[in-house]
């Protein structure tokens, strides 16, 4: 029977079995777990400080074998993943690192199928993502403003896939002026400034659907946060971080690695309610000074007045005589 696991042209997994080919990507690892990512072509040598590797010699080999240089170095060669990938392709703008891109597409929900609209494309770390996860069956819409990034984003994203995906389009220009999709299932922001979005993905998403934005900072986390509940057809957004740390695991030598994955961006994710309903307003009263002087974002004087109408009524106490 025939190995039905590699369909690359039909399922666009970006999985490959069987031998390498010429035009593969794939990582060489040394010892001390340093990686190189080679695009192999016949004829060509990798150089290395201890001497070269022939690509021919891997070419039409198995995939996970150990190969030495020329100096007689052991170095471990792999397909990569696509977490491999997404932080060693050539870039035009930063990638969103593997840690975030799970986060985004299991917390916002991509699905088989789905309809996803994306913008700020950058080099297509996080496309390639959303592209395996709705699959040949869903759409991914993605927006870039800057013609050179996503002529990057479109050179990585067609070299993972091993072609033009078919569930993928790739719009150049901005979201505000060129969104014009219903019935959007996902949305996912990586921009400088997504409030300035929220009314038009208002218009695109379905009731139901999830609004999920990456942003490097907290001045843009808060604005971000405050333009979704001043818009009042969202539920209450969620933010987040995480950090993602080694260990170090030898017999009982057990102990957190020196290396440490932390703050990359914070990601916010809500949901649209139907379209004319109002989301219920957050009960928690706000943190002292919170909606202060200082803070000059949306709904100020609305915030402001919950703020004080939430505060302990005082209650006058008379004095008794003993």
């Amino acid at each position: 029977m025939a190995d039905l696991r590699d369909f690359p042209d039909q399922a666009f997994s970006g999985v490959h079995h069987g031998p390498l080919q010429e035009g593969e990507w794939i990582t060489l690892q040394d010892s001390k777990g340093r990686r190189h990512s080679v695009n192999l072509e016949r004829g060509k040598i990798f150089h290395t400080t201890k001497g070269g590797i022939a690509h021919d010699d891997l070419i039409d080999g198995p995939d996970a074998v150990v190969i030495k240089s020329k100096g007689g170095v052991e170095y471990l060669a792999l397909r990569p993943l696509m977490a491999d990938y997404s932080v060693s392709m050539p870039r035009g703008a930063a990638v969103i690192y593997p840690k975030d891109t799970a986060q985004i597409v299991t917390m916002a929900d991509i699905f088989p199928g789905a309809k996803v609209v994306e913008a700020g494309a950058g080099s297509g770390a996080l496309t390639t993502a959303l592209l395996r996860a709705v699959g040949i069956h869903g759409q991914v819409i993605s927006f870039e403003r800057r013609e050179d990034f996503a002529e990057v984003a479109r050179k990585n994203v067609t070299g993972f896939f091993g072609g033009e995906h078919p569930a993928w389009r790739l719009e150049v220009g901005d979201l505000v002026e060129k969104l014009n999709e219903q019935d959007v299932d996902r949305v996912v922001l990586d921009m400088l400034a997504p409030w300035e979005c929220v009314d038009v993905v208002a218009e695109a998403l379905s009731p139901g659907g999830v609004f999920c934005a990456y942003v490097a900072t907290t001045t843009q986390l808060s604005r971000f946060v405050e333009t979704l509940r001043a818009h009042g057809e969202f539920t209450e957004p969620r933010a987040w971080e995480s950090l993602v740390r080694d260990w170090h695991v030898e017999g009982l030598a057990v102990r957190p690695g020196h290396r440490m994955q932390g703050h990359t961006a914070f990601l916010v994710t809500a949901r649209r309610m139907a379209h004319g309903v109002q989301a219920p307003r957050k009960k928690r009263r706000p943190a002292p000074g919170a909606y202060g002087d200082d803070y000059l974002g949306p709904r100020r004087e609305e915030a402001r007045s919950e703020s004080t109408d939430d505060m302990p009524k005082a209650t006058g106490s008379s004095a008794t005589d003993t």
